[in-house]
């Protein structure tokens, strides 16, 4: 059996047609989502969650695509959509709305965070707070990868091709695909025990077509809505925190500006974390959560 978050209730609910996402629930209080990452399931928020639900109502899904969530089958050219930015936080304000919640508060991490950018920029009136973890926009993210170090990216590249060649390479191997991201973002291994690791190495395994396709929109339909949003001008409005390693020394960016560049209320934290922050310093990131509500 999977490993589970203690204390926390599990259950499935329908977001969209023909998907249903996996969530565990626990707490009470103003409601708080978290949105899991790469290679990942809800699973990475165990410690932060119980923290949280001390004083909230805390709600962690498998994104559509992973873990236990549905995964649709789609066709890249006929419905590049199904796994847009758009679509999967859809996914998520349908989720909170079922549960009972009009406004909630959102933190994701990775894949996550993405989800959870494009929630603020198209649901403002819903999301109260946002945090995003260890990313930068897909747009952004895109124009930062450029010559050779971009090669610390070569899965977006990867992913990003069409359907059919990515898939079959990274199903022939997937634990090593797969493991490979644990092993090398990790900067302490021991945050993620055995048990774990073979959770999201088997979540993953049974997720190869549905992981590339949310890639794939990351290169596509996600970038042209990023595009069109900030050639309007449109930006996001609720106070955001924004937690991540400093990349931008290797890749030559400056990410707080970046960041800048989409909100009204920013902080913007450099830590020295591994890329699993809520795994290995789940104080740490409990408490800039919670500093983020109180804002």
């Amino acid at each position: 059996m999977a490993p589970v978050i203690p204390g926390f209730d599990y259950r499935r609910v329908p977001v969209a047609d023909g998907v249903s996402l996996n969530v565990a629930v626990a707490g009470s209080g103003s409601p708080v989502v978290l949105l899991h990452g790469f290679p990942q399931t809800h699973l990475m928020w165990r410690h932060v969650a119980a923290d949280l639900a001390a004083d909230h109502t805390v709600i962690c899904p498998d994104l559509r695509g992973y873990g236990a969530s549905d995964k649709p089958a789609t066709d890249a050219v006929a419905d590049p959509a199904a796994y847009a930015k758009r679509t999967m936080a859809a996914d998520i304000v349908a989720l909170a709305h079922a549960l009972g919640h009009d406004r909630f508060a959102l933190a994701g991490h990775d894949r996550g965070a993405l989800v959870a950018f494009r929630a603020g920029l198209d649901h403002p009136a819903t999301i109260t707070h946002l945090a995003c973890l260890d990313v930068l926009p897909t747009l952004d993210m895109w124009d930062v990868l450029h010559g050779t170090t971009a090669a610390v990216g070569f899965h977006l590249f990867l992913m990003a091709q069409p359907p059919g060649l990515p898939e079959r390479m990274i199903a022939a191997c997937p634990d090593d695909f797969f493991g490979h991201f644990l092993d090398l973002w990790a900067g302490d291994p021991r945050a993620i025990p055995a048990e774990v690791r073979a959770a999201y190495l088997d979540a993953c395994r049974a997720a190869v077509p549905s992981i590339v396709a949310d890639y794939r929109a990351s290169a596509g339909v996600d970038v042209d809505h990023d595009r069109a949003d900030r050639d309007g001008g449109r930006r996001l409005t609720m106070p955001l925190t924004v937690i991540q390693q400093d990349w931008g020394a290797a890749l030559g960016y400056d990410a707080a500006e970046l960041w800048r560049a989409w909100a009204d209320d920013l902080e913007h934290h450099t830590v020295g974390y591994g890329h699993f922050m809520a795994e290995e310093a789940p104080a740490d990131i409990a408490k800039e959560l919670r500093e983020l509500l109180s804002r």
